[in-house]
């Protein structure tokens, strides 16, 4: 539900600068022991099991940030199937380079293929409905940006990037604040003194919270947390149009499509990007 403002390059490359300062420090020591500097190689990414290849874009801007003369040959695109024994790319150029990259790139590219696939799985099983699959902010954290990439390009939608770009009133809030009333009511206040024009969502967890929210209104988005098909459809039809809808809470592959057949506008599951299972990739480099 939110914009893609956070994959500007410079948010990418500042995420590939922190990942490669972690990984190398000062410096591949043992490239740097083992290979000549002037040996030239290849290396090709095979796939090791079927899936939905993600991280394309990012494995070129990873090569080319530690050695701009590489040369990276593509043949697939993000979000291409792909299956087992195909290949996805060709890098050619200084093997310490290569070698150097190696292991971020695939953490990178094994990560994002794996949200990206089981997002595209998630997807086909609503396909036909009018519900969208949203991400939550159930995430690695210093890889948030990577893992919320890999659903768009499993064509899931992306919702909040973080606590900063949309406000989203959910239990604790609502109790801590006093009620519904009072976190919707400081929250308006709130935006009117600060100036700023974010989207409100606020979670209900049964149908007399839905009630209260209708009867205040101020928001754009109303949650239905865990309930029951049953007591989702009921709250559907009160809400009637409204407002947007999102279904949150307990989304397994076993009730999605229950949930989707509800009538509601959005689907969010953090299975999406904590319980997604890394697509097997290799890099195999060749001296030549």
């Amino acid at each position: 539900m939110t914009s893609t403002d956070y994959l500007n390059e410079q948010a990418i490359q500042s995420f590939i600068d922190n990942a490669i300062q972690e990984d190398v420090g000062n410096g591949d020591q043992s490239s740097i022991a083992s290979i000549p500097s002037d040996t030239e190689a290849t290396a090709k990414l095979h796939i090791k099991e079927s899936g939905i290849i993600a991280g394309m874009v990012l494995a070129e801007k990873i090569f080319y940030k530690i050695d701009s003369s590489l040369i990276f040959e593509r043949y697939v695109n993000d979000g291409d199937n792909v299956v087992k024994n195909d290949i996805t790319f060709q890098i050619r150029g200084r093997a310490r380079s290569i070698l150097t990259a190696e292991r971020l790139v695939l953490n990178c590219m094994q990560r994002m293929s794996g949200i990206a696939t089981k997002t595209r799985h998630l997807l086909e099983m609503i396909k036909g409905s009018n519900a969208r699959l949203l991400d939550t902010r159930k995430t690695t954290p210093n890889f948030r940006l990577a893992e919320k990439w890999a659903v768009k390009i499993g064509g899931g939608k992306n919702h909040r990037f973080g606590l900063y770009d949309m406000i989203m009133l959910k239990d604790n809030h609502i109790d801590f604040a006093g009620g519904i009333k009072k976190a919707i009511t400081a929250t308006q206040k709130y935006l009117l003194e600060t100036g700023q024009t974010l989207k409100i969502e606020i979670e209900t967890r049964n149908l007399k919270e839905v009630e209260e929210v209708l009867d205040i209104g101020g928001v754009d988005i109303i949650m239905l947390d865990n309930m029951m098909p049953s007591e989702m459809r009921e709250a559907i039809r009160m809400i009637a149009g409204r407002y947007i809808t999102e279904a949150s809470g307990g989304i397994t592959e076993q009730n999605i499509r229950e949930v989707a057949e509800c009538g509601i506008d959005f689907i969010s599951a953090g299975v999406l990007t904590h319980s997604f299972k890394s697509l097997d990739l290799s890099l195999k480099a060749t001296s030549v």
